[in-house]
């Protein structure tokens, strides 16, 4: 094992007490004061994390986007100048390679964000399949990445950027070179809780200024740091997919229900035929939401049964701080995906019954 990577923000969460873990090969903070607490604020006021381990990519050149609409699978002329997508990037057997966002600079100038623990793998993947005038970049170190999510993020965000509207950045959108408190960033309205909120990406550099800038604008209304540990559990309970849990190399988008990124009708791209097919005739396997009848807590990994057979896995599940409710997200075969339907969760030896449920489990009034 090698050393463990850190964000720019190391030396603070070191003062500030945090839990650190082990996440992909990076030191960072699992939580700040507890997770159910940094949960409710994000829900109910905002807080701030510091996503700088996610990784980015920038593909510019007069080929830039014919490259990547064969390397995604979704349909990226739609896209014009400070505008995001969210699109999964697959294999030839329409498994996933990464899920990502991908940001139009300008004219065939795109900046690919992309999950921390794949950045190496997602480059190298990129790099195979390079054809034409495209350079390919990996920027990671150079670049820090804050979220600040929930309902008064906008308002917190405001207090430091009065020459420009926050309410102008729609969804998806994005403005650049944005002065906050002073520190050039891009500032976008994205995130990764389910809540209404941002993501600010800066030279690393300048990451720790922000963060404490964010932080003292928020104090009053009671924005919290938040770490991983509030950050699952809130884009479970939206049903955001985590790589490596609900998407991987053996489970594709159209089995993850991410079949809205997945645009069939665009030329060929990476994957199309086997997701073709998936999106015409259905997938064998289908990710559904669990509801606990029993008493126990559907865990990662855990086996899901029909009777004596099994049919499925868990791929996250805790109690629900927002819900007070044991709930899950399980890959099992198509069959088994009826809303209503009662299923077992092997939970420690013994079968717990469950109910399937339409996920997300949770979705903001607007």
């Amino acid at each position: 094992m090698g050393e463990l990577k850190r964000t720019p923000l190391f030396e603070w969460y070191k003062q500030s007490g945090a839990k650190t873990i082990d996440f992909g090969g990076w030191e960072l903070p699992v939580q700040f004061s507890s997770i159910k607490e940094e949960h409710e604020a994000v829900r109910t006021k905002a807080g701030l994390f510091d996503v700088s381990h996610m990784g980015e990519v920038t593909v510019k050149g007069e080929g830039a986007l014919a490259f990547l609409q064969k390397m995604m699978t979704n349909d990226l002329s739609k896209l014009q100048p400070n505008q995001a997508m969210y699109t999964i990037m697959c294999n030839e057997k329409g498994g996933a390679v990464d899920d990502l966002l991908v940001y139009m600079l300008a004219e065939e100038n795109y900046l690919l964000v992309v999950n921390a623990a794949n950045t190496d793998k997602d480059f190298a993947w990129l790099k195979k399949h390079q054809v034409g005038d495209v350079q390919i970049e990996n920027v990671s170190k150079d670049w820090a990445q804050l979220a600040i999510q929930g309902p008064a993020a906008e308002g917190i965000l405001q207090k430091l950027v009065p020459d420009l509207d926050l309410g102008e950045i729609r969804p998806f959108k994005f403005r650049q070179e944005v002065r906050i408190n002073g520190v050039p960033a891009l500032v976008s309205r994205t995130g990764y809780t389910g809540e209404d909120g941002f993501e600010i990406y800066s030279r690393s550099e300048e990451a720790p200024k922000l963060w404490q800038d964010l932080l003292e604008a928020g104090e009053e209304v009671g924005l919290l740091p938040c770490g991983l540990g509030a950050r699952d559990t809130l884009r479970f309970e939206a049903n955001l997919a985590l790589y490596g849990q609900e998407l991987a190399e053996d489970i594709s988008p159209i089995e993850a229900g991410l079949g809205f990124a997945v645009k069939t009708n665009k030329d060929d791209f990476i994957g199309l035929e086997v997701l073709k097919e998936q999106k015409e005739n259905g997938p064998e396997r289908k990710l559904i939401g669990l509801e606990m009848i029993d008493r126990g807590i559907p865990r990662h990994g855990y086996a899901v049964f029909s009777g004596e057979e099994q049919v499925g896995h868990v791929t996250t599940g805790t109690q629900s701080p927002t819900l007070k409710k044991n709930i899950g997200l399980a890959l099992v075969k198509a069959e088994c995906a009826v809303p209503g339907e009662e299923l077992l969760v092997e939970v420690r030896g013994k079968k717990l019954a469950a109910k399937t449920v339409k996920p997300p489990f949770y979705k903001r009034s607007k």
